[in-house]
Parts: structure tokens; sequence; C-alpha cells
């Protein structure tokens, strides 16, 4: 019994303190810690420097591996383009050299390629064939100019009004068919033996393929650019300068670069009747005298103007045809 009356009697007391507002054991605020002192953070170590791999001695150089400089990859493919297009050449002229030595033909009426190149530079040497070359190229560029002038404006006009075309369509025919070759002794005869029948036969000859190569360019140009061009109300020179005439500078230089390759094949032709100075007249005299090398040295220089006034030609129609996309 005492011992439940001291129970009680401590409640009562724990309740007595908890009445007066004394905090209890559990109630008591804990006590205060000073905090401890900040420490500095330890300095952190430099990171070591990266190196770049040191290059594996398996691994190609990339610019040694596309084969060097952009310089000289470019002059290897030139080489190589160059080598390609004048293989044929240099196997026509191995063929030329090796025929005549090795007893395949008879040297007398072909001698090798050297002795055309010897004969080639004593007549260069004694301007003789400058001469020449400048009387034919006088006569071959003076016609072909005056063709050019005349056929492109007359193919146009042709090519673009239908009654002008139904009207001289019969005439075209009968003389494109007849070869300037053919009418050489009337122009000699009508024009005499001196430099206007020469220039004439030139002309007649170069006039053929740039006029119907030019009538055909224009018949041929796209009727959904005429009839746009049509719509904006752009006048004939307008629609000329800027439809028919860039969609047809393809055509008329195919016509031209062939009367170029005319202009000089009927002028040979034309010298060799009746001149005292040309390419023709070189080659013709040559044969008379017997002297086969300096003949093939100015049929080798013929050659090579055709082949020289070519190129020009396709340059000027790559300058005037930028505008094209490429295909």
């Amino acid at each position: 019994m005492s011992t439940a009356a001291d129970t009680k009697t401590t409640a009562a007391e724990a309740e007595a303190v908890r009445a007066d507002g004394a905090p209890t054991a559990a109630q008591a605020p804990a006590p205060v810690r000073e905090p401890a002192p900040e420490r500095e953070p330890a300095p952190e170590p430099d990171p070591a420097p990266v190196r770049d791999p040191a290059p594996s001695a398996a691994a190609p150089d990339p610019a040694r591996a596309a084969g060097g400089p952009p310089a000289l990859r470019a002059l290897a493919r030139w080489l190589r383009a160059a080598a390609l297009r004048s293989a044929a050449i240099l196997a026509l002229l191995a063929v030329w050299e090796a025929a005549p030595r090795l007893g395949l033909v008879d040297s007398t009426f072909l001698p090798p390629v050297s002795e055309v190149a010897a004969a080639w530079w004593e007549l260069a040497g004694n301007g003789q064939l400058a001469e020449h070359t400048q009387a034919s190229l006088i006569r071959s560029f003076g016609g072909f100019g005056i063709a050019v002038v005349v056929a492109v404006p007359l193919g146009l006009l042709i090519g673009w009004y239908r009654p002008v075309a139904v009207l001289l369509g019969p005439l075209l025919e009968v003389f494109r068919n007849t070869a300037a070759l053919a009418l050489l002794p009337v122009f000699v005869l009508l024009l005499g033996i001196g430099e206007t029948s020469k220039v004439s036969i030139v002309v007649y000859a170069c006039v053929w393929p740039i006029l119907l190569n030019t009538i055909s360019a224009v018949g041929n140009a796209d009727p959904t650019l005429v009839r746009l061009a049509r719509s904006m109300d752009l006048s004939t020179p307008r629609l000329f300068q800027k439809v028919i005439l860039p969609a047809s500078v393809p055509a008329i230089f195919t016509g031209i670069r062939l009367a170029g390759a005319v202009s000089i094949l009927v002028l040979v032709a034309a010298e060799m009747i009746g001149a005292k100075a040309g390419l023709g007249y070189l080659i013709n005299a040559s044969q008379f005298n017997f002297a086969i090398p300096e003949m093939y040295a100015g049929i080798v220089t013929i050659s090579a103007i055709g082949v020289a006034f070519n190129q020009l030609l396709v340059s000027v129609e790559r300058r005037l045809s930028l505008w094209r996309v490429p295909a």
C-alpha cells in the first residue's frame, strides 16, 4: 500500500511542477553547442595539360594520302587528261615514224615524221611558212567573217517569218546541194583569179552550214517561252534578245564551227588552182617540185590551224552560254 501511495504522491508532484510551468526533462531544451570553425577547402590541384596523342606510325598523312597539295593534285589531273587526249595523236606519229623506216611504205612518198618536222622548221626559219600562212588566214577568216555576218541574220529572218521561209525555201534547197568546189570555175570566170574569187568561194561554202543551223535553231525554240514572252508584251527585238537568241546559241555555233572547218578546206582547194601564195599554193608547188617533206609540212600546218580555230570557237561558245545550267 505504501508503494502505491508513494507512486501517487510522485505523480502528484510532477503534475504540480508542470502546473507551475517548470520544464520537464522531456521539454528541457538541448544544450546549444558552438559551431565548429569552418575549414577552408583544400585547393584543387591544377589539371594536367591535355596533350594531343602522338600520330601513329601506321596512320597516313591525309594530305599525302590525297596526293599532296591541291595545286599538285590539279597539275596531276591536268597531265593525265592531256596524256589521255594526246594518246591517239602520239600513236599516229609513232606509226608514221616507224612505217617508212621499217619498209612498210615507200619513204619517198611518205617520209618519216622527223623529216617532215625538219622541213617544217626550215620553212619556218626562212619565212616561207609565215608568208603562206598569213595569206591563207586573211582569205579564210575574211570569207568566214562575211559568211557569219550574212547568214546569222538571214537565218533568223527565215526561221521566224513563215512567208519568207516559203518564198526562199526552194532556192535554198537548190544551192545547198551544189558543192562549192563545183562552182569554183564559175567564180574564177566571173571574178577572175585574184583575191575576190577566193574570198567569194569561201563565203559561199561557209554560208550554208550557218544558215541552215540558224533556221533550225529558231524553229526549235521552246514555244512555251515564246508564248510567255508574248504575254508580257515584249517587242520583237526584245523577244529575239531575251528568248530566241539565247536558245539558239548552241545550234548556231554548231554551224559556225562547221563553217570554220569548211573555210580552210575550200580555200586550200581554191589556192591550188590560181594563187601565188597560201598554204594550198605551197602544197601544190611542193608536189610539182617533188619536195614531199615540204608538202606534208604544209598539210600539217593546215591541220594545226583547223584545230586551233575550232578550239577558239568552242571557247567563244562557252563564253556566250554561261547562262546555261549544266545537265
